[in-house]
């Protein structure tokens, strides 16, 4: 028999009482939570909210009594949290079709018009069943199906199907390779400064993950259960219960926060959360530090938990799984392929173990990792670490023993850090664990970003990332005692948020370590040198004009040797790859690359002129020019115009690519631009010849801006026959550019643009500064200063990045009458440090520096 017709009025009436109903209730559950903050009060309480609403319209729409209403996900689980979606599931007999299709659509779009966020599935028994058998998602939301309304038996029937279905070993894989893919996409880290408090390793998922396999294995419902099955401690279940509410309430606080299921701790939201939840600032951190370093040691405890009840639910899962326990030495056997102790006491009876279990494992590779009882014994041993330990020269050793490994050193060291063994033998560790960095380019904790400058040392030496690292793989493998840039790696920064000059009190830690662990004097001061010097590198390529040979020559002077160079290069090359994912690119690659070659060159005896490479360039240039057909003497027309200065600041693939475009142009009357990809596609390059105009470099940042296009590279110059030959590097603001699809329109929108130097200049659109620079502000600073030759001045600013900046600043420049002779353009995260060779407009006195100072200034404020 054919359901009822449904009442559009009855269905109108009944969605605006349901919506007002959601909206009432959804109010009393937030000031019943703020008056009495319990998790319980909201997860709980949303939930039976949406049961009624949600049942309420299945009747209003006449749904089939053969038919059932499922909830899945969480929303199965019974908990909602303020603004997470609505997981449903329409079971069906069979398959809808006719007047059912029509009440389906009707349903889901009157759960839509009250305000639900909903995810449904329509399907029936064994339509779940495929699905659940070729996704692990759909599997997992199953896991948690609970019968909101219709028919039981139907419920019941799927039910059992799906447990008859559930392979419990293969879930449990799935989920194991699952986690693994979701840290992946966290970078293995729970210590982002902006973490997803949810889904980041240390978040809501990884407890999630603990209930969805012992559900699916029969093992139990709460961590209380998992306790009496001995899978975990009381404690450790306590501490799971402490955490998990933690957590919560912090899901809870940032969706009420922000009005929508915002789950990322982001810096506009971290002081607001700290202060609603009464954290207060201490005299050395914000309250918002304060409410993170909190954060970061309930994700260290997730992420331990996790670690250990995974393999006791393997032991569980997998009993068949290894044989007899193989003993290797006193101490320590392998059990099921981990590092296990033979006894309760060993780590009480012989502390140098806790030091060597780090190192047996490097040295097995059979091994994945340690039983769930050796971390707990080594958590709970860490405190036995102390200065007399520290002092034992069999522990010294041991130490420097698990640097010197051929494998597993960044593995390890991240396990040290994570069971507390770090922090305890090198003391000065324990200050950075958590320690926020707020200089808008570092993305992780200072503890953190020093581990993934390890790990970045590291790779230079494995041959799987040779073909990502060439270059430094080859200077690796050459370096003697390679081991020294691990150390350098680990002091480099561990002087961070002490106050004064990181780099030199990062020394004094250096040189006590190197002293006590005994190394050679030469070692010593490699090291020490290194933690001093870790940014020099970084600052010359970036902000100084490496076509100068005194600049070259200066840095040459502060390496001293090769060996200093080479193993700079590679702590630099590491260190800014460790700050961001965003940070690198080519275009920094080659600015180090460019300055270690011409540094060496100079070690090795040449004089500045050859250390640049000018005869070099011009012959290199040559090869390229008649590997493209052209004859010799082709290049000597356009050449003859150019100067030793645009040799050096030019590479010889640049130089060639100019000289074909140009070599039957020399005297061209209207503009030649040009553009290309870059090799690494991460930009384009662009070549701009014209005659000299007045406020060129003005008109070419205002159009790169109106493109929308970030200038990371400019370099400026001026013919011996009055030609302005100008290349720039640029990259989309939003690093997802299809670079290709827009180099025809650079050329023929640019090249117009110049053909009429007397149409009006255009301005940039004023763009939005980020959220990150509205939290962490930055204080604009300008120098200008001549250079140790007298012939130019340097202009160095620094300012919060936004669009149109370039272009404010070409304009004062302009304004002035300054020629720019060259731009570097350095975008630290949301940071500009900006470096320009200027000549002109009156820069040799000292009233008229003054005032472009002051114009600068105002035009960088934000």
């Amino acid at each position: 028999m054919n359901a009822p017709a449904i009442s559009i009025d009855a269905l109108r009436d009944a969605i605006a009482q349901t919506r007002e109903s959601l909206a009432q209730g959804g109010a009393a559950l937030r000031a019943a939570y703020e008056a009495h903050p319990r998790t319980a009060t909201v997860l709980k309480g949303r939930a039976r909210l949406v049961d009624e609403a949600i049942v309420r319209l299945w009747q209003i729409c006449g749904m089939p009594a053969d038919a059932a209403l499922v909830a899945v996900g969480g929303y199965g689980r019974g908990e909602l949290f303020p603004c997470s979606d609505v997981d449903l599931l329409i079971l069906l007999p069979a398959p809808a079709a006719g007047d059912l299709q029509a009440r389906l659509s009707t349903l889901v779009g009157a759960l839509w018009d009250v305000g639900l966020e909903i995810g449904h599935s329509v399907r029936t028994v064994e339509e779940c069943l495929d699905a659940a058998a070729q996704d692990i998602t759909v599997q997992t939301n199953l896991l948690e199906a609970r019968l909101l309304t219709g028919d039981a038996p139907l419920f019941a029937d799927f039910s059992a199907r799906y447990r008859e279905m559930l392979d419990v070993r293969a879930f449990f894989k799935a989920k194991q390779l699952e986690q693994e893919q979701r840290y992946a996409r966290y970078n293995d880290t729970p210590y982002s400064l902006e973490p997803n408090c949810k889904e980041s390793p240390g978040g809501l998922r990884d407890l999630q993950m603990l209930g969805w396999i012992s559900r699916a294995a029969g093992l139990g419902r709460s961590w209380r259960d998992l306790a009496r099955r001995r899978l975990i401690t009381g404690e450790e279940a306590s501490d799971l219960r402490s955490v998990e509410r933690f957590l919560q309430h912090l899901r809870i606080r940032l969706h009420y926060l922000t009005g929508r299921a915002e789950d990322r701790l982001l810096f506009d939201h971290q002081e607001k959360l700290a202060r609603i939840l009464g954290i207060e600032a201490t005299a050395a951190k914000r309250a918002s530090e304060v409410l993170m370093q909190r954060y970061y040691l309930i994700a260290k405890k997730v992420t331990q938990i996790n670690t250990i009840l995974l393999q006791n639910y393997g032991t569980e899962i997998f009993p068949d799984r290894g044989g007899p326990a193989i003993v290797i030495n006193p101490r320590f056997q392998a059990v099921r392929e981990l590092l296990d102790i033979r006894h309760e006491q060993v780590f009480e009876q012989h502390p140098s173990a806790l030091l060597e279990c780090f190192l047996i494992l490097q040295q097995r590779s059979e091994l994945k990792g340690m039983t769930a009882r050796t971390l707990r014994a080594l958590w709970l041993a860490r405190k036995q670490i102390n200065a007399a330990y520290r002092a034992n020269p069999a522990n010294r050793a041991l130490f420097l023993e698990i640097l010197q490994q051929k494998r597993g050193i960044v593995h390890e060291f991240r396990r040290m850090n994570q069971y507390g063994i770090l922090s305890r033998y090198l003391p000065p560790w324990r200050r950075i664990i958590g320690q926020m960095q707020h200089d808008l380019f570092h993305v992780y904790t200072v503890d953190q970003h020093i581990l993934m400058v390890l790990r970045n040392v590291r790779r230079f030496t494995m041959g799987e990332h040779a073909h990502e690292y060439p270059l430094m793989t080859r200077l690796m493998l050459g370096f003697e005692r390679h081991w020294l840039l691990y150390v350098a790696a680990l002091f480099h920064d561990i002087a961070k948020g002490r106050g004064g000059d990181h780099s030199r009190l990062g020394m004094v830690d250096a040189r006590e370590f190197c002293e006590q662990h005994g190394l050679a004097a030469e070692d010593t001061d490699l090291v020490i040198w290194l933690v001093e010097h870790h940014l020099t590198m970084s600052h010359v390529a970036q902000k100084e004009d490496t076509s100068d040979p005194e600049v070259v020559g200066r840095f040459a002077r502060t390496v001293g040797s090769e060996r200093r160079l080479t193993a700079l290069y590679l702590l630099t090359h590491a260190d800014i790859r460790g700050t961001s994912p965003k940070v690198w690119n080519g275009w920094k690659g080659k600015l180090l690359e460019d300055l270690f070659f011409a540094t060496q060159r100079l070690l090795r005896g040449a004089t500045p002129q050859q250390a640049l490479g000018l005869d070099d360039r011009q012959e290199d240039a040559r090869r390229l020019l008649r590997f493209h057909g052209l004859r010799p003497g082709t290049e000597d027309a356009l050449w003859e115009q150019l100067d030793a200065v645009y040799f050096m600041r030019h590479s010889p693939e640049e130089i060639a690519w100019h000289t074909r475009v140009l070599y039957y142009r020399t005297d061209a009357d209207e503009a030649v631009v040009k553009a290309r990809v870059a090799e690494d596609e991460d930009g384009i390059q662009v070549m701009v010849f014209t005659r000299d105009q007045a406020d060129l470099f003005v008109r070419l940042t205002g159009f790169f801006g109106r493109m929308g296009f970030s200038i990371l590279d400019a370099k400026v110059h001026t013919t011996r026959h009055g030609y302005a030959l100008d290349s720039f590097m640029l990259q989309s603001a939003g690093h997802d550019a299809h670079y290709r699809d827009v180099v025809i329109l650079i050329e023929h929108e640019l090249t117009e643009r110049l053909n009429r130097p007397d149409a009006p200049v255009e301005r940039p659109a004023e763009g939005r500064l980020s959220r990150q620079v509205r939290h962490f502000p930055i204080t604009p600073q300008v120098s200008i200063r001549a250079d140790d030759a007298g012939r130019h001045y340097i202009l160095s600013l620094t300012a919060a990045d936004r669009p149109g900046l370039l272009f404010g600043v070409a304009e004062v420049l302009a304004r002035y009458g300054i020629s720019v002779q060259t731009a570097k353009i350095a975008t630290l995260g949301e940071r500009v440090e900006d470096t320009f060779l200027l000549n002109g407009g009156g820069l040799s006195q000292d009233a008229q520096v003054v005032r472009i100072e002051r114009e600068l200034l105002d035009r960088l404020q934000v």
